[in-house]
């Protein structure tokens, strides 16, 4: 019997591809077709129609990497057609297995209307259901010739048109029109339906052998010589087959269309928004034909771009989504790294995405949708709640290598303590073709089988692969109601969501971050995007509040809302998950590292010029240095957010001698640093607490090199037998004392090792308790890792990693498969570690990839070692992946408590800036009288009435209350959400002279809205 089996199975795959499928589209009679190549980058669409098109025809060579031909096709419907089903088939020499990551085209009528997408999967265009007989065809095809750069490990320069080749990469293979035979197009979905369901279902099952005879019987029904001729009677021998209803126990899977498509990722940025209006082309033509069909999209900043460059397009999409078939979801700007994107950041992705839907559709997105983004934050259920959103969904935590997680529905509790509902998908992907196998395997892999009976599946191809299909919509009616299979239900996530959360309402709790074992690497890869990103996001933090704190106070200055929306928009999009991380080809780097230039001087020209603003105000000539804090606590004199006329410095002198046998002695009365004659920090001593940091017989500020060869995925993925081996970098080339005054003191130190250098200074201020270390590392190695070590004399049973609005702790142990997963792990500004009474941490100004490793020594104490990822060399998909040089910088902080981390972790990134005016001083715009309550955030409202918005957060992980004091008239203080949109029942009391009196729980996020007068 099972010979039998594997006969008619090994029979349906032959007949299906050899005849059925072939039969789908006959009669084909050639189209005329000409062609135009673009210069350059794609040109609009009129100049692309009104090109001097040249004859060609299909067989021939197109396109070079990154181009862009235009084909122009023409003929007429034979007489002869007439009552027949007419479609043209336009295949530009697809690989069929590769649908999104090859050329795709946008198919035109003569009047610029955008037609629908062209995609390996897809490459039909309806002429006439049914023809008259005659008609004139003529159609034009805007036709990218992406390069095919998706093989995982393989090094290539085509991921960037300034290195790619000019040779043709395709082979046009079908320009026809055809008649379309519906009844076989029937039977190909019948039988494939009938034929993987088959397969899926257990060997006793007697439902299997009941579709094998009859998938048999319609196959001998068949004449495989005139198929068109005997589909209707082969169908009639599978219907009653496919008729028989599902069991009542059934899963049951809701089912929306989805195209998940990576903003940047083996494409630049500029090939994605032609990705998205082909992809949007397809859904709303396949919507026209198909009523019930939903699909999901998200990415405002995708819509957007439709808006702005097909404005044809976006019109039929804004008719669907009122119609609730184009369904927007997610809320976010783009699907977010959510790993290293700072607090504010996220903050401002939920606030841009929801608005841009609030304010295009009228809808407000409860679903927060991010399927590949790799890992997910612990701080993110309660920007979940605070957006206005109520559930969270993804699917990438199924890629863990280590550990399955154990849930598909649950409740996720982040670090504040709100829970959010949460749904992975157990169909495993993102892009399902709703295939019986796909449909098998969610029912088999749902964790929550007797407690629940719902799973969401997306389907449809992603990635500029053009989304659903009418095959998938064709399964999806098939199964619906088909014993052996799951119920399969076309909806909305919505509707899912409400659904399961109705069913389950008790479902286990997951608390801390949703970590992905996986992608370790992308905490590191392209380190100048990950700076650009740091930076950004540092610089608008200090635009917002300058411009808001002169909008305030000065006469004439004008809040720049446009400048800074767009310039938040711009970093926003350099968040998603393929650009940040990494993850992309060499020319989104590139570009990435282009546009953070722009940014930052628009950004410094609209600091520059709120500081002035404010600097010039008062007596005087206006050449006094006034020194401005933008970070949210007081140093050195300088109040927090605001600024003062040459401050007093405070702390003893440092000194600096010379050791005995090489090196130097660096003292500031709060700390000494002994740098030996290897340039290697050997001593660290906290004065105040009698503490040495440094851990016996070890050295701080180690630079290691590493092997950096991971299985798979080069720049997303560090695999641990990369410690396996190591090469200390102990010899140094020069090592000197290159500044020593009361007010600091600098080692400067080179070292060379393979083909790169590396310049460090460290230096130790006065009134300071941080070693600054500055590093220019001239890099030129491949697949190799660089860390900078730092052992220290702590037993550290867990770390302490700023994450948005707080910090995680992380177990240092690895007792259980899970904690030994986490061997990289992801901070922010900081990462601390401590044992009863002292601690010590390591702030930086650019670096997320960080490791925390534990050790005995002979004499029985704990040496709990943190090292900096500095720098990678991964060869795909950017063979040349940080090649160059780069400058970052971190600080040692012995004695810091998570206080004190917070603090320093700030002050790296937020250093002061001096302005000559003629301003005594600028009073803060608000000032908080707590270090333990953070003003993450001061700007002014976004509908432009002049109020001030503060965004606070406990920092500390505990109970904080804090006064906040405006430093102008306060007419109303409003509690509200991400959107600024007030909450009910405010957690605050406003007194009688403008200040306001919080009171936060462990890591609450706290948005207050100030109300200034119309006159103020």
């Amino acid at each position: 019997m099972h010979d039998d089996r594997r006969i008619v199975e090994d029979r349906l795959r032959r007949v299906l591809e050899e005849r059925v499928k072939p039969c789908v589209h006959t009669s084909a009679r050639p189209l005329t077709v000409e062609r135009w190549e673009a210069p350059g980058e794609p040109v609009p669409v009129a100049e692309g129609l009104s090109a001097p098109y040249a004859p060609s025809a299909a067989g021939e060579e197109w396109g070079p990497a990154w181009g862009t031909t235009w084909f122009r096709v023409t003929g007429q419907v034979p007489h002869d057609w007439a009552g027949r089903t007419v479609e043209a088939v336009l295949d530009l020499g697809f690989d069929r297995d590769m649908p999104g990551f090859q050329c795709e085209g946008l198919v035109y009528r003569p009047d610029g209307e955008a037609v629908k997408g062209l995609h390996p999967r897809n490459s039909w265009v309806r002429i006439a259901g049914p023809a008259t007989g005659g008609e004139h065809v003529e159609l034009y095809v805007e036709a990218a010739s992406n390069p095919i750069v998706n093989v995982p490990q393989t090094p290539t320069y085509e991921g960037d048109r300034l290195t790619a080749s000019s040779r043709p990469l395709y082979r046009l293979a079908r320009m026809d029109l055809t008649v379309f035979q519906a009844e076989v197009w029937e039977l190909v979905q019948d039988l494939e339906v009938a034929g993987s369901l088959m397969e899926e279902l257990p060997l006793e099952d007697a439902r299997r052998w009941e579709l094998l005879r009859a998938v048999e019987r319609t196959l001998d029904a068949l004449d495989l010589h005139d198929v068109p001729g005997t589909a209707v009677r082969a169908r009639e021998r599978l219907a009653p087959a496919l008729s028989s209803p599902a069991r009542a126990s059934a899963h049951r899977l809701s089912a929306v269309g989805h195209a998940h498509i990576d903003s940047a990722w083996l494409w630049p940025l500029r090939e994605t928004v032609r990705k998205v209006a082909r992809t949007a082309s397809n859904m709303v033509a396949l919507m026209d034909d198909h009523p019930d069909f939903l699909f999901a999209m998200s990415q405002a900043q995708q819509l957007a771009w439709i808006k702005e460059h097909r404005p044809e397009v976006y019109a039929r999409v804004k008719k669907k989504v009122a119609d609730g078939q184009f369904v927007p979801v997610g809320g976010m700007w783009v699907e977010s790294d959510t790993n290293m994107v700072g607090g504010e950041a996220m903050a401002r992705q939920f606030l841009y995405g929801k608005k841009f839907f609030l304010d295009e559709f009228g809808i407000e997105t409860r679903e927060v949708w991010l399927p590949d983004s790799f890992g997910y934050t612990a701080a993110m259920p309660q920007l979940v709640k605070l957006s206005g959103s109520k559930w969270f969904l993804t699917q990438k935590i199924s890629w863990s290598q280590t550990n399955p997680f154990p849930h598909h529905t649950f409740w996720w509790e982040g670090i504040d303590g709100t829970r959010v509902f949460t749904h992975f998908p157990p169909v495993d992907t993102y892009n399902s073709r709703l295939s019986g196998r796909e449909m098998a395997h969610a029912a088999r892999n749902f964790r929550e089988k007797g407690a629940a009976s719902r799973s969401l599946v997306p389907f449809g191809y992603g990635d500029g692969g053009g989304g659903s299909t009418r095959e998938m919509l064709a399964r999806a009616a098939r199964l619906r109601d088909l014993d052996g299979s799951p119920r399969v239900t076309l909806e909305k996530p919505s509707a899912f969501f409400e659904k399961a959360h109705e069913e389950y309402p008790d479902a286990p709790v997951w608390t801390g971050e949703l970590y992905l074992e996986l992608h370790r690497g992308t905490y590191t890869s392209q380190a100048r995007t990950k700076q650009g990103n740091r930076q950004s996001e540092s610089l608008l933090r200090e635009a917002e509040l300058w411009a808001a704190t002169a909008a305030v106070r000065t006469d004439g200055y004008a809040y720049p809302y446009e400048a800074l929306e767009q310039l938040w928009k711009t970093v926003l999009l350099h968040q998603f998950h393929d650009i940040l991380p990494g993850s992309s080809i060499a020319w989104v780097h590139r570009e990435a590292r282009e546009t953070y230039a722009r940014v930052r001087t628009g950004l410094e020209r609209i600091i520059d010029g709120a500081q002035h603003a404010l600097a010039g105000r008062g007596e005087g000539e206006g050449t006094g240095a006034v020194v401005f804090n933008g970070a949210p606590h007081a140093r050195d004199g300088v109040p927090a957010g605001g600024a003062v006329l040459a401050p007093d410095r405070t702390g003893d002198p440092v000194t600096a001698g010379e050791r005995p046998r090489g090196g130097w002695t660096l003292d500031n009365g709060l700390l000494r640093v002994e740098v030996d004659g290897r340039g290697l920090v050997v001593s660290a001593y906290d004065r105040e607490a009698e503490r040495e940091a440094v851990a016996p017989g070890h050295a701080a500020n180690l630079l290691q090199v590493h092997p950096d060869f991971p299985n798979h995925w080069d720049a997303w993925d560090i695999d641990s037998f990369y410690r396996n081996t190591v090469t200390d970098l102990t010899h140094a080339d020069e090592l000197t004392l290159a500044e020593a005054d009361a007010q600091s003191a600098t080692v400067r130190v080179v070292r060379s090792f393979g083909a790169s250098s590396v310049v460090q200074t460290l230096t130790l201020r006065a009134g300071s308790k941080v070693l600054l270390v500055d590093t220019e590392v001239d890099w030129h190695e491949s697949e190799r890792l660089l860390k900078a070590a730092f052992p220290l004399d702590v037993k550290a049973d867990r770390s302490a990693a700023e994450t948005q609005f707080g910090h995680v702790f992380r177990p240092t142990h690895t007792n259980t498969s899970w904690e030994t997963a986490k061997f990289e792990i992801c901070a922010h500004r900081w990462l601390q570690v401590e044992e009863p009474g002292w601690g010590a941490a390591l702030v930086n100004d650019s670096t997320y990839g960080h490791d925390v490793t534990r050790d005995i020594r002979e004499d029985g104490g704990q040496t709990t070692t943190v090292r900096l990822s500095l720098l990678r060399a991964p060869r795909y998909p950017d063979p040349e992946t940080d090649q160059g040089v780069h400058r970052m910088r971190y600080g040692l902080a012995p004695g810091a408590s998570i206080g004190d981390a917070v603090r320093e972790g700030h002050r790296i990134n937020l250093p002061e800036r001096t302005v000559r005016g003629g301003a005594s001083s600028v009073a803060p715009l608000v000032t908080v009288d707590s270090d333990q309550v953070v003003a993450e955030a001061v700007k002014l409202a976004e509908d432009r009435s002049g109020d001030v918005v503060v965004r606070l957060y406990e920092s500390h992980g505990g109970r904080g209350t804090a006064v906040l004091t405006p430093g102008f008239p306060v007419t109303s203080v409003t509690e509200t959400d991400l959107l600024e949109r007030p909450l009910p029942d405010g957690h605050h009391t406003w007194r009688e002279d403008g200040s306001v009196r919080v009171t936060l729980r462990p890591f609450q996020i706290l948005t207050l809205r100030l109300g200034r007068s119309s006159e103020g």
